[in-house]
């Protein structure tokens, strides 16, 4: 029986990938480097520090991994501050209908702790969840399973009582290694992830309401 939903940040609650998208890509030209489609779409799910070791290995940059942390975050912040930005449709319904069941939430999120403040005040979220985890204060990054193992121990019910919600490959393929059952959420801003492994494939958050979850697991 369902006990704990343990959720994503980015691409499953709110629509920042557009945000970080231009973020990245303003940074890329910061350094003179081009990244293509299938390397970005590889990083989804993936703290922001991995990716910039990634890329400094990759293009051999001169740069150290945190000057490209601090370029991204800079561009981040001023698109989270001037750009639209709203919560994935339904998901704000979905959050209180498990809330109002009595089900544990948690965010298990590869974003910093700073981002994930940053969206869970803007849209009064805190008052849902119990806890919150970033990939960044953790040694390995999604699709290593430590967050969302971490997570499902936070709750204290076991990984047989947890789901996870969703949208990228690496986020995915962490669910799976941590033996947790995942609903991949494939929306219009989650392209080029693969959603084998998911245990169950939704395309929008009416597909999960608490009473056709409650014995999935």
């Amino acid at each position: 029986m369902l006990k704990a939903v343990l959720f994503d940040m980015d691409g499953v609650i709110v629509d920042t990938e557009p945000l970080h998208r231009k973020a990245y890509h303003h940074m890329f030209d910061d350094v003179n480097i081009i990244v293509n489609e299938d390397l970005y779409a590889s990083f989804t799910g993936q703290s922001t520090i991995n990716i910039c070791k990634r890329l400094v290995d990759h293009f051999d940059l001169n740069e150290a991994p945190e000057d490209l942390v601090r370029l991204k975050r800079k561009h981040y912040k001023y698109f989270f501050d001037n750009d639209d930005l709203g919560l994935i449709e339904g998901v704000l319904d979905r959050i209180q209908d498990y809330y109002n069941n009595n089900v544990t939430l948690v965010v298990a999120s590869s974003a910093s702790m700073l981002g994930i403040n940053q969206i869970f005040e803007r849209f009064d979220l805190n008052k849902y969840f119990n806890a919150k985890f970033s990939g960044a204060d953790l040694k390995k990054s999604k699709p290593h399973p430590e967050i969302f193992l971490k997570a499902a121990a936070s709750t204290g019910f076991s990984t047989s009582e947890c789901l996870v919600i969703e949208d990228s490959t690496n986020g995915i393929k962490a669910a799976h290694s941590a033996g947790i059952y995942c609903i991949g959420f494939k929306s219009p801003h989650s392209s080029h992830q693969d959603y084998s492994l998911a245990n169950k494939i939704i395309t929008s958050f009416e597909e999960v309401a608490y009473d056709k979850v409650v014995n999935l697991v």
